[in-house]
């Protein structure tokens, strides 16, 4: 009988080779699973550095001239300032810059999830209540209110004299709501209710309004109609805003994908996932609003990562990590003396500036809190809100020191324009004017009292002429009353001829036949 010993030699060396498998095995899980993520990047995928990320801002001021006194048409139109969503105005005036002073202050009791947009002399802004007001930047007063929905939580859009919104719940139904009012009085244009809700901030290009609804449908409508131009079905909820760039809108989805689409017809341009990035394993979810710029897309996820993919064919340029949720937008811009670089605040506390390119951290500040919603880039300061401590912080964009410091602030708090920034706190708005007041700020402040003067007169005249015109109308109404009235009346006495005519008729009849008899 052969001796049992090179047997249980043989069987201890196959044990050991699968215990070491295992725990090879086991390691490179526990690698994966446990690793911080953010090691992905693909420098050499498509990248414009020229690109400036100001192109859509409304032009400079025109100079005042003696024949023409300036008036305030400053613009910033949508969530993120521009179609691309770039939250980047590095071109403010010098003089836009901490510190500052407050000036009026808005009070209200409804959360102030998103920012207002600005026409002219006016802060449009939507609460989580519902509430549609447009405010007198140069006051703070309130000249006009309408109540939309139950609950909302979008930006505005204007633009052709218009206010668009979205809302979560309509005033009557479980679903969303979508509408348009005039920019100069509130009175509603068109409203439509929509089978989900909707929090997507509403994107107008020309005569189409793009917005996102929870049921995964992206709605191209018609911004005089709110007719249907075309839908696109998603993966997943969309929460985030659309933002758009060389005829295509790009969004990403509760689902984990990122989509492009074309802005024409809404056919799919290309569409990724990013479970790829993390060997198969499930991936998160993309609330945030898109930012395009040096011809790649920026969004960050609830897997902790910001992500950069091409704008021509979706490949994944990057993905870095924090240490937590990453819900905000990220702001981008072409920084002298730094270079492009990609702004985002993750839930782990801190705020981070990306390199555009690689995705390599340039700097991180912590604030000691969940940072939820987006920045935005004033000058050479990008701002944003701590939401566990409901303030706002301003940091310098090159090296991440903190220059401003507000008590208040949730989610994005800042917009402009060329006289004050307006900070948006958990409730309230506060016009934060310079303490450095040159020449060019007391003309842009003379302008917007002139644009407040104009608009409140255009307000007036429309509120005369629509008088008149329901002064015209019952007095139309009264002529056409009194047409009726005369002909019923008219219609009463010949009725009334007639029937004295029978009458008399029958007389005389009845006389003939007595005579005959």
């Amino acid at each position: 009988m052969p001796s049992p010993k090179p047997r249980r030699r043989r069987g201890l060396l196959v044990a050991l080779t699968v215990v070491v498998v295992l725990l090879l095995a086991g390691g490179a899980a526990a690698f994966v699973l446990l690793r911080e993520p953010g090691d992905v990047s693909n420098p050499d995928v498509a990248f414009t550095a020229t690109e400036t990320t100001e192109a859509e801002q409304p032009p400079p001021p025109p100079k005042p001239t003696r024949r023409r006194l300036a008036v305030d048409t400053f613009s910033w139109p949508t969530y993120g300032l521009n179609d691309a969503r770039t939250r980047d105005w590095s071109s403010a005036p010098d003089y836009l810059r901490p510190r500052f002073r407050r000036g009026w202050t808005y009070r209200g009791t409804a959360l102030l999830e998103f920012p207002p947009v600005i026409r002219g002399a006016t802060l449009f802004l939507l609460d989580d209540d519902g509430w549609l007001r447009a405010i007198n930047k140069v006051t703070g007063g309130i000249r006009w209110r309408v109540h939309f929905g139950r609950l909302a939580a979008a930006s505005p859009a204007i633009g052709d004299g218009h206010v668009y919104v979205v809302a979560l719940e309509s005033r009557t139904g479980s679903g969303g709501r979508v509408g348009a009012f005039r920019e100069v009085d509130g009175r509603g244009v068109w409203t439509r209710e929509l089978p989900s809700r909707a929090e997507s901030s509403p994107l107008l290009l020309g005569r189409s309004l793009f917005f996102g609804t929870e049921d995964g449908t992206l709605y191209a409508l018609d911004a005089k109609t709110g007719h249907t131009r075309w839908t696109y079905k998603a993966s997943g909820a969309i929460k985030g805003s659309p933002a758009y760039a060389n005829g295509t809108l790009y969004f990403g989805d509760y689902g984990g994908r990122v989509h492009a689409v074309r802005a024409r017809d809404g056919r799919q341009v290309w569409s990724v996932g990013t479970s790829g990035t993390r060997f198969g394993f499930g991936s998160g979810r993309f609330y945030s609003t898109p930012a395009v710029a040096f011809g790649r897309v920026y969004l960050g996820n609830t897997d902790s990562r910001v992500y950069s993919f091409s704008a021509k064919d979706g490949k994944l340029a990057w993905a870095t990590g924090t240490g937590g949720y990453v819900y905000a937008a990220p702001s981008v811009s072409n920084v002298r003396g730094l270079g492009p670089t990609v702004y985002a605040g993750s839930y782990d506390g801190n705020f981070y500036a990306f390199d555009a390119r690689s995705g390599a951290k340039r700097w991180a500040t912590g604030v000691g809190n969940r940072i939820s919603g987006s920045s935005t880039i004033i000058g050479d300061v990008v701002y944003f809100s701590n939401l566990g401590s409901n303030d706002t912080h301003g940091l310098d964009v090159r090296t991440g020191r903190r220059v401003f410091f507000f008590p208040e602030g949730s989610f994005t708090p800042v917009v402009a324009d060329r006289r004050a920034i307006y900070l948006v706190g958990y409730a309230n708005m506060f016009e934060m004017l310079p303490t450095r007041t040159p020449p060019a700020w007391r003309r842009a402040q003379r302008a917007a009292k002139r644009a407040a003067r104009l608009e409140y007169e255009s307000a007036q005249a429309f509120a005369r002429r629509a008088r008149a015109r329901k002064a015209a109308a019952r007095r139309a109404a009264r002529r056409a009353e009194q047409r009726r009235a005369a002909q019923r009346r008219a219609a009463a006495r010949r009725a009334a001829r007639r029937s004295a005519e029978r009458r008399a008729a029958a007389r005389r009849a009845a006389r003939r036949s007595g005579d005959q008899r």
